[in-house]
């Protein structure tokens, strides 16, 4: 059975008058004729039987028209519906969000206000490769050791000062050692690689965090510092400058304690150019924030600044 055999029923069903069905497909009637004989011949089943100068469908007739317009409307309505599902998907970003979680959703609001076409979809699953542009953290990124199969990567550096309170022991200090700070710490709960980064920092030099509170708010976090609880990491481009008057940013002697933000672009689907903008705006948006960012993509060997 074609499709032009099924179109050609339908209309002869619904009309159940082949001259006017012939009128209403622009055909001439004996080829109309010879369309439907052929359809019954291939079914083995006649489907319209003659009543006087008109024709009738048949039982099997007409349980195959009931059966088949269904079919066809949807088969025909296939076509729009896909392109409608391709549009929605373009118009889509799946974004994997690892790191800088504060940041990143203050990049997405400002980004939505102007762009209310997009739909940005924000997952956190550090097993999945199923995104179009994820956001993660590293100690030190290493190209040649990203297995995301990444299109084109976005990374910056940002350092990882101590946040303490801002009170006598601390007043005066720019810089300090972590074997020198007395208080305990407070940990950022649920951020895997934050934490893991800073913990492999603290294990080179020797140094091992003893911590007595842990939120999975920043805010909390600051607050907690704010209120004399205890100390904290605090990493300066994705959390933002300290604004509090009873908290203070020292630097850490010990060692370089850094970490590096990057920003993967996927092309997955036929039009990329809206992730591809989004990921642009959050390339800049991080770069306002930046010591020295870098963009690399698979062909190169240097990196561009």
């Amino acid at each position: 059975m074609e499709l032009t055999q099924l179109k050609y029923f339908l209309e002869v069903a619904r009309t159940e008058h082949v001259t006017q069905s012939a009128k209403n497909l622009f055909i001439v009637q004996p080829a109309l004729t010879q369309s439907i004989h052929k359809l019954e011949d291939e079914l083995g089943i006649v489907l319209f039987k003659n009543q006087g100068r008109n024709i009738k469908l048949t039982d099997n007739g007409r349980f195959f028209y009931e059966k088949l317009k269904p079919l066809y409307e949807e088969l025909i309505a296939l076509p729009t519906l896909l392109k409608e599902s391709a549009d929605k998907q373009n118009n889509s970003v799946k974004l994997n969000v690892l790191a800088a979680s504060t940041m990143i959703t203050q990049a997405i609001i400002e980004y939505k206000q102007n762009n209310h076409d997009v739909d940005i979809d924000i997952i956190q699953n550090e097993e999945t490769k199923v995104f179009d542009i994820c956001v993660r953290t590293y100690a030190t990124y290493k190209p040649e050791l990203d297995n995301t199969a990444s299109d084109e990567t976005f990374v910056t550096s940002e350092k990882i000062y101590l946040a303490v309170p801002n009170n006598a022991q601390y007043k005066k200090l720019d810089k300090i050692s972590l074997f020198d700070v007395g208080d305990k710490f407070i940990g950022l709960y649920g951020s895997k690689q934050y934490r893991k980064i800073c913990n492999e920092l603290c294990q080179g030099i020797g140094f091992k965090t003893h911590i007595t509170f842990e939120s999975d708010n920043v805010m909390a976090v600051k607050e907690a510092v704010a209120a004399g609880i205890g100390v904290g990491f605090w990493p300066e481009i994705s959390w933002g400058k300290m604004d509090h008057k009873k908290i203070r940013l020292l630097e850490i002697s010990d060692a370089e304690f850094k970490r590096d933000i990057v920003i993967s672009l996927r092309k997955n689907k036929q039009d990329n150019s809206k992730i591809e903008a989004f990921f642009q705006f959050l390339s800049r948006y991080v770069e306002k924030r930046r010591h020295r960012p870098r963009v690399i993509k698979p062909a190169e060997t240097t990196e561009t600044v």
